[in-house]
């Protein structure tokens, strides 16, 4: 035992306490080191005008700003309604009059509560003429508070589509921050309910977004952080992918998917969606007095364009030709109706019978860097319309710049644009489209048109209102109100190690259920 306790001492001794000193710091600071932070890297292409979701001008916008926010109800993937901010709701006889009963213990990211009166602000601010969606919020005549956690909702005539549009465009606000910041504010730095909050916006390079700890789905999201990238050129998104920098992207060509095909550690992504491609003619602004006013000329106008040719050319034969604002998924779409062929001659002739036999020159626009391949879209539509003498004055504009234009009725007589729908139903995306001075992105009116979107918003029946819409398909052919282009499908693209991304036939996606390997 001696010479043991003599083997300790001295500075072999000082050498073994500085090793257990040295052992213990590391010990605790393996117990201390902070966890990894998970973060799902997406790339969007186009710049968000907005992440207010009820300001937000298009999908993309939308996609990134509904990660903040709940409704009272949810679509699931099947466009089932159920519970979300509202636990339940029981509907009147008449189906006019919702009564809410909402989930109780629920806090904006801020910390002011979620109650009926924020639900009743979120409408009474919903509906302002200023809101891009006010349409969607004004499907409601009141919304009144009956006690702290419970909200009735009455509409002038009963409206099938009412939860549906709850689903997608009511996102609940808080009362006292949106006032403090106003809506511009709100606009810039949002405050939700939902499964992520807002951390920065960098203006043109980041959304930053991070968990809610607090929501009130147990268990979600199951990331940390998601970092959104507005990237513009898909060819850019690509090579993201491809180096690992960018975990998501969408909106590719079908030849960038083909080649991403044969990429390791990259997976693609196929689906058709529910959307429909368009040249909009504008009947309220600057398509006033022009010879788009006669629905000879817009006949003519499809038939001179070869919408086969350019879905072979442009997206590998990927995508169906449209023959109406509807699509075939939707309820009331009539397979009877058919494309317009492609036939130059006919378009000289009914030109000549407007008046019009040596053609005529107007304005057109369409937005940058939005849509797969859609510049040359429009450029290959502008050849077309040359061929039969409609000379266009082609104007590709940045896309947020393009759809401030578009909601304030300013872009010229001719855009081109897209349109997609979540609800199963084209009703919204034709309100939307064709509701005239009443719709922020609409820029055509049409008596017709009003009385039969009138009548299929308040008939219950779901076969009455699919005749209706038949009715309107076929009325929309003889005396359409755009050049009816295509319904695409859409390619994606993922990393390997992401799971649970799940878009949507729209090309929306709830980012809450997807996580990394």
């Amino acid at each position: 035992m001696n010479t043991l306790h003599t083997k300790w001492k001295g500075p072999t001794l000082l050498l073994a306490l500085s090793a257990l000193v040295l052992l213990f710091f590391a010990c605790g600071q393996a117990e201390t080191t902070e966890p990894e932070i998970v973060t799902l890297r997406v790339a969007v292409p186009t710049f968000p005008n907005s992440l207010d979701a009820s300001v937000a001008a298009e999908r993309n916008a939308q996609n990134v700003s509904w990660q903040l926010f709940d409704s009272l109800v949810w679509a699931n993937e099947q466009n089932v309604i159920e519970p979300a901010l509202a636990e339940r709701w029981d509907v009147s006889e008449d189906g006019r009059e919702y009564t809410f009963f909402l989930r109780e213990g629920v806090d904006f990211h801020n910390g002011e509560p979620f109650n009926a009166d924020a639900v009743v602000f979120s409408w009474e601010r919903g509906i302002q003429p200023h809101i891009e969606w006010s349409d969607r919020w004004a499907r409601a005549e009141s919304v009144e508070r009956v006690d702290e956690y419970t909200v009735r909702i009455s509409t002038a005539e009963p409206d099938p589509l009412l939860l549906g549009v709850m689903a997608q465009h009511w996102n609940m606000v808080p009362p006292l921050y949106t006032q403090e910041v106003g809506d511009d504010g709100f606009g810039a730095a949002p405050v939700g309910t939902g499964p992520f909050q807002f951390v920065e916006w960098v203006r043109e390079d980041r959304v930053v977004l991070e968990r809610n700890d607090s929501y009130w789905r147990e268990g979600l999201p199951l990331v940390d952080r998601v970092v959104f990238r507005p990237i513009p050129e898909s060819s850019t998104r690509m090579a993201a992918i491809q180096t690992g920098e960018i975990d998501i992207v969408n909106r590719l060509s079908f030849e960038q998917a083909d080649a991403l095909e044969r990429v390791n550690d990259v997976d693609v992504v196929t689906y058709p969606i529910d959307r429909v491609f368009y040249i909009a003619f504008n009947n309220l602004t600057t398509g006033i007095d022009q010879p788009t006013m006669d629905p000879r000329v817009r006949r003519a106008m499809n038939y001179a364009v070869d919408r086969q040719a350019i879905i072979d050319s442009l997206f590998g034969g990927r995508a169906q030709l449209s023959t109406g604002l509807m699509t075939s998924s939707n309820l009331g779409y009539d397979p009877s109706v058919e494309p317009f062929p492609f036939d130059p001659d006919r378009a000289r002739e009914l030109l000549a019978e407007a008046g019009y036999p040596d053609g005529f020159e107007i304005g057109f626009a369409a937005p940058a860097g939005a849509y797969t391949n859609f510049e040359q879209v429009a450029e290959a539509v502008q050849g077309y319309l040359a061929e039969v003498g409609i000379v266009t004055d082609l104007d590709i504009i940045e896309s947020g710049r393009f759809w401030d234009l578009e909601a304030e009725k300013q872009l010229p007589p001719l855009f081109g644009d897209s349109w997609s729908e979540r609800s199963g139903e084209s009703l919204p995306r034709l309100r939307g489209a064709l509701g005239g001075w009443d719709a922020s992105f609409s820029a055509w009116s049409d008596p017709v048109i009003d009385d039969l979107l009138d009548r299929i918003s308040v008939t219950i029946d779901q076969d009455e209102r699919a005749a209706l819409y038949r009715e309107l398909h076929r009325y929309m052919q003889d005396d359409p109100p755009f050049i009816y282009l295509y319904v695409p499908e859409t390619f994606e693209a993922v990393r390997s190690n992401v799971r649970d991304y799940i878009p949507r036939a729209a090309e929306d996606y709830f980012l809450m259920f997807t996580s990394l390997d």
